[in-house]
């Protein structure tokens, strides 16, 4: 059963198909608001992709002066990049995170560059960036989700994925500083890695404007589903959000089935051979026909759709031709619906080139028909 809006604690929510990214189900998913440190997912990633993990960050005073939570760093103090990113996303320590946006960009305004220019490669367009540690601002924001899809790119797209899901499923790290002198230990705070089989990755956030915030994603099977949830209660409401994100990875997990629509057979009448009028054949007066070639499934090849959902098939190609026709003319479209959300799309061309009729072909074959008429 769909759960009802109401019955949410998050002001704003959104399930994503983590394969595709299509919506499963929202709750006002598209109203901007704050998301406090679940931002570091962000951070994490582009400090990933752009630094190397033996490179050495060190400590700003600006850095040193970021609110808790923090590492407690000092200025000039300084750390493997590798062992801060378990600081960022493990304990989600505000200094750390203004270390590494330094080390990477030089500043924490050319981070959020970064940050924004990533935001719309992975098509992210109501999402922007103003620090690496998402404390409150108001041109810092995003929405449940587009914070989604976020994720999935951390967790999926990204040719980080991999080193992203190690460092967020660790539930301890120990590490020092450059010198030894400085020993930290720091313990993961996403409590949804031991409350469903499956739980892949995540973070927390919470600032006084944002609220309790959560993106997490899971795997059951074949199938991978993403949480987001922004406003999700304030103070002494600490667990809504694991009560929101189980809620809704079970509607997921019990909805929602995975097809391949490469494995739905097409009705072949539908694109058979296509008469071609006024055609070159093999003698005058035969009905002339060519192939038609069907392109393969470019998009949502494999996606989750509900259980008693079937997926209806439409066919918009011409049944006639006018010679002449070259082999890849466009015929037309093939395309894959659910109710009214378009899926796919397969385009449909001429597999053979068929010559017009003309008046030097007409003499060949009345010459040939001759021939075969007195001496065949």
């Amino acid at each position: 059963k769909m759960p009802a809006q109401e019955s949410l604690y998050a002001r704003s929510a959104a399930l994503i198909d983590g394969d595709t990214g299509r919506l499963l189900y929202g709750k006002e998913e598209d109203v901007i608001l704050p998301m406090a440190s679940t931002t570091k997912i962000m951070t994490c990633i582009l400090v990933l992709e752009m630094m190397e993990p033996e490179e050495i960050c060190t400590a700003s005073a600006y850095a040193a002066s970021q609110p808790q939570v923090h590492l407690g760093v000092q200025k000039g103090w300084s750390f493997r990049c590798e062992d801060l990113l378990y600081s960022l996303m493990l304990e989600s320590h505000n200094d750390t995170a203004v270390i590494l946006a330094e080390a990477a960009a030089g500043s924490v305004e050319g981070f959020a560059t970064w940050m924004n220019k990533k935001a719309k490669e992975i098509g992210l367009s109501q999402t922007h960036f103003v620090t690496p540690n998402g404390l409150d601002n108001e041109a810092h924001y995003t929405t449940a989700r587009e914070l989604a899809l976020l994720l999935r790119y951390c967790i999926r797209t990204s040719p980080k994925s991999k080193e992203f899901l190690k460092i967020t499923r660790t539930a301890q790290y120990e590490f020092t500083d450059t010198t030894g002198k400085y020993s930290f230990s720091v313990y993961n705070h996403n409590a949804f890695l031991q409350m469903m089989d499956g739980a892949l990755s995540g973070k927390t956030g919470f600032t006084g404007n944002a609220g309790y915030c959560y993106v997490g994603a899971l795997k059951r099977d074949d199938r991978t589903f993403i949480v987001a949830l922004l406003a999700c209660g304030w103070p002494n409401n600490k667990t809504c959000k694991w009560a929101d994100t189980k809620k809704l990875m079970q509607y997921g997990i019990s909805r929602f089935r995975k097809i391949s629509l490469d494995e739905i057979e097409l009705d072949a009448g539908e694109y058979a051979p296509v008469q071609v009028v006024d055609g070159q054949g093999t003698k005058i007066g035969e009905e002339v026909t060519t192939e038609l070639e069907v392109a393969p499934v470019k998009e949502n090849v494999e996606l989750l759709i509900e259980k008693d959902q079937e997926v209806h098939i439409e066919y918009q190609l011409s049944r006639k031709l006018y010679a002449p026709v070259t082999e890849g003319d466009f015929i037309g479209e093939i395309t894959y619906l659910l109710g009214d959300e378009v899926l796919a799309k397969r385009v449909v061309t001429v597999k053979n080139t068929v010559k017009r009729i003309d008046f030097c072909w007409c003499v060949k074959k009345t010459a040939e028909q001759t021939l075969n008429r007195y001496f065949g």
